[in-house]
């Protein structure tokens, strides 16, 4: 099989020589040390030695204040360094009430900093027979958190929703727009996407899955019936303990659930693949907290195989957070691709 025939095989539940793997994106700090140990001197060489199946592609955007599409919001009140996450600090918003207040941000407009040139020539490096992935996360709900703040935002969906509400809303806008560029530049090259929320803790939910539901997931329809208008599977990632709501992203018409965080509550492989198997794929399960950091390469290979035997079809075998960070010895990812 292709790597992109076993992708659509393993997302689609069918049967397939082997399920698919995706090594994930691996930071810059991780790369020297993955070349040198495998011998190879850039990404594509990389993933044609390990016998990856996924050519992840992220959406190019550069601004005054961002080369990223992630961080396109400068909600920060104040400014650190441009790779500071912003989420937890006081945000533009904090202490707006009326929701016309909405306009008072200089909102970036995305036609502006998407240039469809560079969409098509980032696709366009991917590898022949890859299955390619564009990394688009549309991070509505964690946006909309920095807005405020994350503490301040919880507070504003109980005590003042359409604030709140107003700025998801404007967020979401944002990201529908951005997401149309880059389908329409790179239509019939790219076949699935990576969005997402982080919405878990280590032990269940950061919030209730009703507060979830109302405020969260009709900006997380129209993201998705976007991707599927354009004929894309959708990979949804959330970290953490997230099963009291993986019912909900099925029924918003998710084909694959990212990326099953081994060691938090209710997220077992075979309790995902009891509850959830016949109605939606995963992709990760490779445990990154604790495994591929402090385990052996023989522990990782024991791990794949117990994987492959719980999803024979139905998992794509990946670490489980979408970055490989150096504190991971490259012997343990040539062990998760059975090197």
């Amino acid at each position: 099989m292709t790597h992109l025939e076993r992708f659509l095989a393993t997302v689609e539940r069918r049967p397939t020589d082997r399920p698919a793997s995706w090594l994930g994106i691996p930071s810059e700090a991780t790369l020297p040390n993955l070349y040198a140990y495998f011998g190879v001197n850039d990404m594509k060489s990389l993933k044609a030695l390990l016998n990856d199946d996924i050519y992840p592609v992220e959406l190019p955007y550069h601004s005054p204040t961002s080369d990223a599409i992630y961080a396109a919001f400068d909600f920060a009140k104040e400014k650190g360094s441009p790779d500071e996450r912003t989420l937890t600090k006081p945000g533009f918003f904090e202490d707006y009430s009326d929701p016309e207040d909405v306009n008072r941000f200089d909102w970036p407009d995305p036609a502006k900093y998407i240039d469809p040139v560079l969409c098509r020539k980032a696709v366009e490096e991917a590898p022949e027979g890859y299955a390619v992935m564009g990394v688009i996360w549309s991070a509505h709900f964690q946006d909309a958190c920095a807005a405020f703040g994350m503490e301040t935002a919880l507070l504003k969906m109980l005590t003042e929703p359409e604030m709140f509400r107003a700025v998801i809303n404007r967020i979401t806008d944002f990201y529908l727009k951005a997401n149309e560029l880059f389908y329409e530049a790179t239509r019939g090259k790219i076949h699935a996407v990576l969005i997402g929320n982080d919405f878990g803790g280590q032990t269940g939910l950061m919030l209730s899955p009703d507060l979830i539901r109302e405020f969260v997931f009709d900006g997380t329809r129209k993201l998705i019936a976007q991707a599927k208008s354009y004929g894309l599977k959708v990979i949804h990632h959330s970290c953490g303990a997230i099963f009291d709501i993986i019912p909900d992203l099925i029924e918003l018409g998710v084909d694959a659930i990212h990326p099953i965080q081994a060691l938090a509550t209710d997220m077992e492989p075979w309790k995902l693949k009891d509850a959830f198997g016949d109605r939606v794929s995963f992709c990760g399960g490779v445990d990154a907290q604790h495994l591929l950091v402090n385990g052996k390469p023989e522990d990782v290979r024991r791990k794949v195989d117990e994987l492959r035997t719980i999803f024979p079809t139905g998992l794509i075998i990946s670490p489980s957070h979408e970055a490989i960070l150096p504190d991971i010895h490259p012997a343990n990812v040539a062990a998760l691709f059975g090197k």
